[in-house]
């Protein structure tokens, strides 16, 4: 990517396992999917959620198809995630790496995407059945969200606290049996907001490298 910036991928070895979530799950809703075998191919995704500086370095390089704007963070800090991606930024930013590399990138499906970010667990959370604000970084005191009151606690977790602000990726250590980190940073009440191929909306983060082909649930509290 230049200066010295790099995308740390990790190979996720091919399988087959259940996607989408048992409906006595705690907060289970419908677009959630119930539980099917699906089979994915080893395929490659980055370690971290992407950087500033990282989008940055590929706002440099040639243009493929569309223009991308290098600020596009509230927060600010090299080592902070990108927060205001939209679908086709991140179309373009794989083409861009694509073109650098000559080797091919994408955003990752639904199915590999939830099976990288699950970690071969079946718990609704790759490190167990809740969430604390010790693990992830979500406003964890509760608040009301379209006329609804969001506790800031899943199933039987703990309250927490909200930091009003994004970390840095890796900021909290806890990496899924996969070596990845932080897949459920951008979650908010009930679905998964990484991008992803078929167009799950709302932010850029991990991805995918193809020339070895071809995440999960963890998708229930507004995540920075």
């Amino acid at each position: 990517m230049g200066n010295e910036i790099a995308l740390e991928m990790v190979l996720i070895p091919g399988d087959t396992f259940f996607m989408g979530s048992p409906q006595g799950e705690p907060e289970w809703i419908e677009t959630e999917g119930s539980k099917h075998r699906v089979t994915i191919s080893s395929f490659l995704i980055s370690k971290f959620p992407v950087t500033q500086a990282q989008w940055i370095a590929v706002t440099n390089l040639p243009k493929i198809n569309i223009d991308l704007e290098s600020d596009i963070a509230n927060f600010k800090g090299v080592n902070r995630p990108i927060e205001c991606a939209f679908w086709e930024d991140a179309n373009e930013f794989c083409a861009r790496l694509t073109n650098k590399t000559g080797k091919p990138y994408r955003l990752p499906t639904e199915a590999e995407w939830e099976y990288a970010c699950c970690g071969g667990t079946t718990t609704p959370f790759h490190f167990g059945a809740t969430i604390t604000t010790d693990l992830a970084n979500y406003d964890g005191t509760g608040r009301f969200i379209n006329g609804i009151f969001r506790p800031g606690y899943y199933g039987r977790g703990p309250k927490g606290f909200y930091r009003e602000e994004t970390t840095e990726v890796g900021y909290f250590q806890v990496a899924n049996s996969f070596g990845l980190f932080e897949l459920q940073r951008y979650c908010f009440l009930g679905s998964v907001d990484d991008w992803i191929n078929i167009g799950l909306p709302d932010t850029l983060q991990n991805l995918v490298e193809t020339y070895v082909q071809h995440l999960g649930r963890e998708s229930y509290y507004e995540l920075h």
